[in-house]
């Protein structure tokens, strides 16, 4: 069978802007959600689409690469401008790698055009908006119509039952809710599964405790840093999370540590995965770890992922690592072509132990725009993170603190003591942290050590770098 029969035969119409249809509501025809036990393997929940072929799935991105490409140039005179400086035009798409060709979009182009300028259908046909906060007074605004909202519940159920999840389970969805996508992002793609949602949002983290335990949650989507913040607390009010329903956290919007994860599954009794997205191309939903672990699959029936050089904005081969770079293929709202995230991963194409033929995107090891030169040396705070979470003597918060020190910049970090750790070894902790980032990141720091909760509790995403240089 042709890769484009394949596709077809799935019901995958190449060409259409309406989203695919679910395929069997994510088990076998005949099956209701209530034999599905929580732990059983293997579980899709678009079985089809997830192990289609290689060269299925590549057929089907061109032919909505082609129809996404048409309708931006069409419909964007930003975008048509863009491409007529660079000479090229919709039909020079040949094959995929023409894609290479198109010119990027930036997150700066969705602030210059503010608010609607970036929407290619009339503001009456947008069921929702959300925004970023805007730190230059002008926040990124997305928005989704009555199809764009059906994909991305779709998709984020995707990434729960690929995490994990399963119809039924109780899910406690401590991302914050309102122009934040990840809180009705998370939300709607639970709903979709078929399982209890529990709407926590952020904040009244002592309630939250008691709600993870008398509602029985199986599952916790949080940022990283906040289910840190549940996990300290509940040990502080002797509430024991690991022995309750708790199996699986799912945990993204920042970049975290493997020694991170380690604290969360430890702490909280859970198999922690992560997930991925962001508002201008989706919201939460682009893609999910899987049973195996090592890596996450990107749903490539809905987006195309590049990784290029930060500086250069050449296209790098899979396997090394950049500058991820995704196209949306289905959104009808705000298409995105080449927006490049600022996200530093690496993509993998080798096949999955979890049968699965989506590429991996592997973690996200920090933002280019959040990269830190200290005298020379790139510095990720993820890369700060995963010294701390090796010590024991060392609580995983931190804050890194870059000032102007002569011509160069001086990186202090601060970070908090264990709660076992007398105040005496404070200094001893302060050189062992010191000699760890020389060791590793290949840098010096100056190292304040805090006493236990003085640095704030994120309820949200963490705030790491605190950049007090004189702006030139």
């Amino acid at each position: 069978m042709s890769a484009q029969m394949e596709a077809a035969a799935l019901g995958l119409d190449a060409g259409s802007r309406t989203p695919p249809p679910l395929l069997g509501g994510g088990w076998a025809e005949g099956e209701s959600a209530s034999c599905l036990s929580p732990l059983s393997l293997p579980f899709r929940f678009h079985p089809t689409v997830e192990s289609l072929s290689r060269d299925a799935l590549e057929a089907l991105q061109f032919e909505r690469l082609r129809t996404t490409l048409r309708r931006v140039y069409d419909s964007l005179p930003s975008y048509r401008a863009k491409c007529e400086a660079d000479g090229v035009h919709p039909d020079d798409l040949h094959h995929l790698d023409d894609l290479v060709r198109f010119p990027f979009s930036l997150k700066s182009d969705l602030r210059d055009a503010y608010p609607y300028g970036l929407f290619i259908v009339p503001r009456e046909q947008l069921l929702r908006l959300h925004a970023s906060s805007g730190t230059t007074g002008r926040p990124t605004v997305v928005g989704y119509t009555r199809n764009d909202l059906h994909t991305w519940a779709d998709l984020m159920a995707r990434c729960l039952a690929t995490a994990g999840a399963r119809p039924g389970d109780v899910i406690h969805n401590a991302y914050g809710y309102g122009l934040f996508t990840g809180g009705l992002g998370f939300h709607g793609g639970a709903e979709r599964l078929g399982a209890t949602v529990v709407p926590a949002s952020g904040g009244g983290t002592e309630r939250q405790v008691l709600l993870l335990r008398d509602l029985g949650a199986d599952v916790l989507c949080a940022t990283p840093s906040y289910a840190l913040n549940l996990a300290e607390v509940a040990e502080r009010e002797g509430v024991d999370l690991r022995s309750s329903r708790l199996r699986l956290g799912m945990f993204g919007a920042e970049p975290w540590s493997d020694g991170m994860r380690a604290q969360l599954s430890e702490r909280l009794g859970i198999v922690a995965r992560d997930v991925y997205g962001l508002s201008e191309v989706l919201g939460p939903g682009v893609a999910a770890e899987c049973e195996a672990g090592n890596g996450l699959h990107g749903w490539e029936d809905h987006f195309i992922f590049e990784t290029v050089d930060p500086d250069t904005g050449n296209r790098l081969p899979p396997g090394q690592a950049g500058e991820l770079v995704i196209t949306t293929l289905t959104k009808e709202a705000l298409p995105m072509i080449r927006y490049r995230t600022r996200d530093i991963s690496r993509i993998e194409t080798a096949p999955c132990a979890c049968g699965r033929t989506h590429a991996r995107l592997m973690r996200i090891t920090g933002r280019s725009d959040d990269m830190l030169i200290i005298r020379g040396v790139n510095v990720y705070p993820s890369q700060v993170e995963a010294v701390l979470t090796g010590l024991p003597d060392a609580s995983p918060h931190y804050l890194l603190v870059v000032e102007d020190h002569g011509a160069m910049a001086k990186l202090t970090v601060e970070v908090e003591a264990d709660p076992a750790l007398a105040p005496t070894f404070y200094s001893t902790l302060a050189q062992e942290v010191a000699h760890r980032i020389k060791a590793i990141i290949g840098i010096a720091a100056a190292i304040v050590v805090r006493t236990p909760g003085e640095l704030p509790r994120s309820l949200g995403k963490a705030v790491r770098v605190k950049d007090l240089r004189r702006k030139t």
